[in-house]
């Protein structure tokens, strides 16, 4: 929460801008040195106003309201660094809802793990009339979740993301794994 900082100083004091006769009058500078202790943090929040609408620079008890601008709910039990990156990368994350796609980058952002989605749907023409369609006529859908601690993902979490992002017709399992001995994509081979 947003308050008083002990020892913040305004940079604009309101008996500076009083006429000459009040500026010398010693109640008026005590009484408006009251208003400015507790105008003082609204200017320093103003003056730094481009880093609280910056997930990776807002203050850490910021990041919950910021979340709401953008339409997330940031679930308390994330790490601050994943939280950051959700809020940051929403956005985009949006413009891939309901697709693989989306639903892979979330998940991954979430986690930090290796998501893997396989589905029973498809699509494909042939020049064959009669044949038959690729798929299950039953659609659902497979995530599995490659952490190197499985215990600190909520499987329960997880699910939500996952129907939340799917079509509501389709089924879902979900499966938090433990990652295997292969090096996750990115990391230095050296």
């Amino acid at each position: 929460m947003r308050g008083s900082i002990d020892g913040l100083h305004s940079p604009v004091p309101i008996a500076s801008l009083l006429p000459g006769i009040y500026q010398d009058d010693e109640f008026t500078k005590q009484f408006t040195g009251g208003l400015d202790d507790v105008l003082a943090p609204v200017f320093a929040t103003l003056d730094c106003l481009d880093t609280y609408v910056d997930p990776w620079l807002a203050p850490e008890d910021f990041l919950e309201w910021l979340a709401g601008w953008v339409g997330v709910v940031i679930d308390e039990g994330w790490p601050l660094d994943r939280s950051r990156a959700f809020i940051a990368n929403i956005v985009e994350l949006y413009r891939w809802r309901g697709t693989i796609r989306g639903l892979v980058a979330e998940l991954a952002i979430y986690t930090g793990g290796d998501v893997e989605i396989s589905e029973s749907g498809g699509a494909a023409w042939s020049l064959t009339p009669g044949t038959d369609p690729p798929g299950d006529d039953q659609p659902r859908m497979a995530v599995r979740v490659s952490v190197d601690d499985p215990s600190s993902i909520s499987e329960r979490t997880v699910d939500r993301m996952v129907a939340a992002a799917k079509p509501a017709h389709v089924i879902h399992v979900v499966e938090i794994a433990k990652r295997s001995g292969r090096r996750k994509s990115g990391e230095d081979r050296s």
